[in-house]
C-alpha cells in the first residue's frame, strides 16, 4: 500500500540527508519513525493505566514476602 504525505522542500531534505546518512530509504526512515511513535504512545498509555492501577492498591511487598506468596525458596 501506498501513502502520501505532503511536505516542504525543507523537510523532505531533511528525511533524505537523514535517510542516506543511516543507509536507509526515506520510505523505511518514515515506516520506522511513524511505528516509532505509535510504539511509544503505546506505551505511555499502558505506563498510565498501570500506575493508575498500582495508585488504587499500592500494596508492596519484600522480597522475601513475594518468594513466600509465589512458593519459592
Amino acid at each position: 500500500m501506498s501513502i502520501s504525505i505532503r511536505m516542504n522542500d525543507i523537510e523532505l531534505e531533511l528525511i533524505k540527508k537523514y535517510a542516506e546518512l543511516n543507509g536507509s530509504t526515506v520510505s523505511e526512515v518514515m515506516r520506522k519513525a511513524i511505528l516509532e511513535k505509535i510504539e511509544d504512545e503505546f506505551d505511555i498509555f499502558l505506563y498510565e493505566k498501570a500506575y493508575k492501577a498500582y495508585e488504587q492498591n499500592s500494596r508492596t511487598y519484600t522480597i522475601e514476602e513475594a518468594k513466600s506468596l509465589l512458593g519459592i525458596k
